[in-house]
């Protein structure tokens, strides 16, 4: 009643005050699209000349190293007298590491959504989902040192059998830090694929007498299973383009036929070791560079291909 008294004595807004907001408001309708249009192109934009730089550099390489050398030469030595451009010691260096950290991050980060989503109550969930967020937001390169100088002399070297002859530098224990640094966005995203599972499903499902533990497996997770594997794929393209990490606990030695305790080399660590400003610019040694980057970049263009397919082919609409 006392609202009602309110707005009755509020004085009628002046007509010169109401043209103005009009006028504000045209500006506005007027003028924001146009500003997210341009963010849009900057965004697309910036996309093109990253494409077209890499190919650039790619064609004049290929200029002077066949696809023969490339794709079927089992050693990869450009830094080296005799070169060698075979690929594949970057390439099985890069899937190793992401293998293991999908290992990791895959059923730790689906149980952890399992629980924000299904189990924890909703105080206990505002907490812990930004403790886990905390993981994302710390520097890869203290992940790396952290990889380096504690996981695999204290955790895999005290491990029986061939664990205790590990390689320092080794695939193992960068793979597995890569994991746990993963971890929140598969949690994260598979949580937010879970809650947006509607509510009658759960009820129809405990309606007819299955736990909360069916109803998390047999009901929630395969309605949010396209938002599920789409995480899964983010997170392992994200594996494979990490950098520091794998330069600083994974070695420098592109080796095709390494186990997971020796040091090998990804594709990222190679760009890195290449880039520190001792490569002559224009020599085939600098164009390795932008080879290595664009194979890495159709790597994860595939990755979040395959993503966006199995989105729209399992996705549920409800």
């Amino acid at each position: 009643m006392a609202q009602a008294t309110e707005i009755v004595d509020r004085p009628p807004p002046q007509p010169g005050r109401l043209l103005s907001r009009r006028a504000g408001k045209r500006w506005d309708d007027a003028l924001m699209p146009k500003l997210l249009f341009l963010c849009g192109l900057v965004s697309i934009l910036t996309t093109i000349g990253i494409v077209v730089t890499l190919l650039t550099e790619a064609v004049s390489f290929f200029g002077e190293v066949s696809l023969k050398q490339f794709f079927f030469d089992t050693r990869w030595a450009p830094l080296f007298d005799p070169q060698h451009f075979g690929i594949w010691p970057l390439i099985t260096g890069t899937l190793m590491v992401a293998a293991i950290a999908a290992v990791v991050a895959i059923p730790v980060g689906l149980a952890t959504a399992i629980f924000l989503s299904e189990y924890a109550p909703n105080g206990l969930r505002r907490a812990l989902k930004p403790t886990l967020e905390v993981l994302a937001g710390i520097p890869t390169v203290v992940y790396g040192y952290f990889a380096l100088t504690f996981v695999t002399p204290h955790i895999i070297r005290n491990l029986p059998g061939p664990f205790a002859d590990a390689n320092i530098f080794n695939a193992l224990s960068a793979g597995l830090v890569v994991g746990v640094m993963i971890i929140p966005m598969v949690a994260s995203l598979s949580e937010d694929a879970m809650l947006a599972v509607p509510k009658s499903l759960r009820d129809g499902a405990r309606a007819l007498g299955a736990t909360r533990f069916e109803v998390a497996t047999r009901v929630v997770v395969p309605a949010a299973l396209s938002g599920i594997i789409a995480s899964f794929i983010l997170a392992l393209a994200r594996a494979a383009g990490e950098t520091m990490i794998v330069a600083i606990a994974a070695g420098a030695t592109p080796n095709i036929e390494a186990t997971p305790l020796e040091s090998i080399q990804t594709m990222t660590g190679y760009i890195v070791q290449v880039s520190l400003g001792d490569t002559p610019h224009g020599t085939i040694e600098y164009k390795t560079i932008f080879v290595v980057g664009l194979m890495l970049f159709l790597m994860t263009l595939a990755m979040n291909l395959v993503g966006h397919w199995v989105v729209k082919r399992f996705r549920e609409k409800y």
